[in-house]
């Protein structure tokens, strides 16, 4: 794994993602800018939904690391409907 520095953005890689960071204040509230650089794809979270990642247990974060829960579904499907 890797971290890159670039004008107050932070890449991470690894060999199975690799995405940048980004403190985002543009909004209401400061939140973070993720974007998965394979894709484009960009989601802002908040501090209450990175306190929830936090208290997430093991075995439910484990769950949403299958890619092929969704990822290799389309653009924005999952199973939930």
């Amino acid at each position: 794994m890797t971290i890159d520095f670039d004008e107050g953005e932070n890449v991470l890689d690894s060999e199975f993602a690799q995405v940048a960071v980004k403190l985002d204040t543009s909004g209401n509230a400061p939140r973070l800018r993720l974007q998965d650089l394979r894709s484009g794809r960009v989601r802002y979270l908040d501090a209450l939904e990175l306190e929830t990642v936090i208290w997430l247990p093991d075995e439910r974060l484990t769950g949403l690391l299958d890619p092929s829960y969704s990822r290799w579904r389309g653009e924005g499907q999952g199973t939930d409907s």
